[in-house]
């Protein structure tokens, strides 16, 4: 099927729910509608640039019509639209194949964020702590919700580790590139000679696994309640509010003592660890493909990055796309748009030329090799 069909077929589709969406026997039916209404939404994007695609190819077949013209005032305005034209039609094409990839099921899903310290000690969590806030800062510009489930500090004002739930529209879609480790190049404030550290800490974005998905049995489940530590008073300090989930099977642990509430604290401990469960069945599944989050993630270690942030230079280096922003400010204040958006490009571009190589092998398959043409060496 060639991509013109294939989309002429999305097409239909968008028409024939979008006339679901007007029938009266739909919209009394509360959970028919929303199911029809996030698959229209689904393909809202595709019909409308293939149908931008469609005018510019319409116009663009007028224009070359019109070079043909015997005034030349004609034929002068039709190039300019041709010159116009072929490069609009040519950047949409491209685009409708990207949006033609199969979809990633998690892409509208929530996230879970780890962030934490990891080489570099004090210097570390300081910068733990700065790439939460850059996090946050995107958040507040996207409208998504930040909740802390679970944050632990340093001495040094900075953040060992953090985790939160980041929910809102796709967000799992737009920080899914963000896995892994992040290096900083700076000179630390309690350096006294000028000298330039380097340090490390890792991000690791999974997303939100549904209760469907992932259930919790009671018997795999090992529940201890505890006193929480910190700051927030003496309720804090002398109730046991502070929850602490033990997956037998597994043996994954999650705390959580956000929260004055038991109840609540045990919702969100629960909440991590669905999710962390999710994230092991998709590594097994991704395991062939080396996609996992060890991969991912690593241990820490200065080499293992995925980005540089340079505050001398103020520059930042994504290493796996070989892009360079001069711009470091800007970015540790949240504007990382143009970072996440040239992750999705780069990794979407991978995916367009893996399917096109698997589409030609399937096409042209190897020919088995028996022996006939090796010649005497190959006897």
């Amino acid at each position: 099927m060639d991509l013109t069909q294939q989309l002429d077929d999305v097409e239909k589709r968008y028409n024939a729910l979008s006339a679901q969406m007007a029938d009266p026997e739909v919209i009394n039916d509360s959970d028919k509608y929303r199911k029809t209404a996030k698959m229209h939404r689904d393909l809202e994007e595709t019909v409308g640039v293939y149908r931008e695609y469609k005018k510019a190819v319409e116009e663009l077949t007028q224009a070359r019509q019109m070079i043909e013209d015997e005034d030349p005032d004609l034929r002068a305005m039709a190039q300019e639209e041709i010159t116009r034209l072929e490069p609009e039609t040519t950047k949409l094409a491209a685009e409708l194949e990207i949006l033609l990839l199969p979809k990633d099921p998690n892409d509208e899903k929530n996230v879970l964020l780890e962030i934490r310290a990891g080489a570099g000690g004090d210097e570390a969590s300081l910068f733990a702590a700065e790439i939460f806030r850059l996090y946050s800062r995107y958040a507040d510009s996207k409208r998504w919700k930040v909740e802390v489930i679970s944050a632990s500090e340093s001495g040094a004002g900075g953040s060992k580790e953090v985790i939160a739930m980041v929910g809102g529209d796709r967000v799992f879609s737009k920080l899914k590139y963000e896995s892994g480790v992040h290096r900083v190049q700076r000179v630390p404030v309690t350096e006294q000679q000028g000298r330039i550290h380097t340090s490390t800490i890792t991000v690791a974005v999974m997303p939100e696994a549904d209760d469907v998905e992932i259930k919790l049995e009671a018997k795999d489940v090992r529940v201890d309640t505890f006193c929480s530590s910190g700051p927030g008073g003496q309720s804090v300090n002398t109730t046991y509010s502070a929850v602490r989930l033990t997956h037998l099977p597994t043996g994954l642990v999650v705390s959580c003592q956000d929260e004055k509430s038991q109840i609540k604290n045990r919702a969100k401990a629960e909440r991590v660890l669905r999710s962390r469960l999710y994230e092991l069945e998709m590594e097994k599944q991704q395991q062939a493909i080396g996609a996992d989050r060890r991969s991912q993630v690593g241990t820490g270690d200065r080499s293992e990055k995925i980005r540089t942030y340079n505050f001398k230079e103020n520059r930042v280096t994504d290493h796996r796309i070989g892009l360079t922003l001069h711009q470091l400010d800007r970015v540790m204040e949240g504007e990382i748009e143009e970072l996440l958006t040239a992750c999705v490009n780069h990794f979407n571009a991978q995916k367009l030329k893996e399917q096109a190589e698997s589409s030609q092998a399937d096409v042209n398959p190897p020919k088995k090799d028996d022996g006939k043409d090796r010649g005497p060496a190959g006897k």
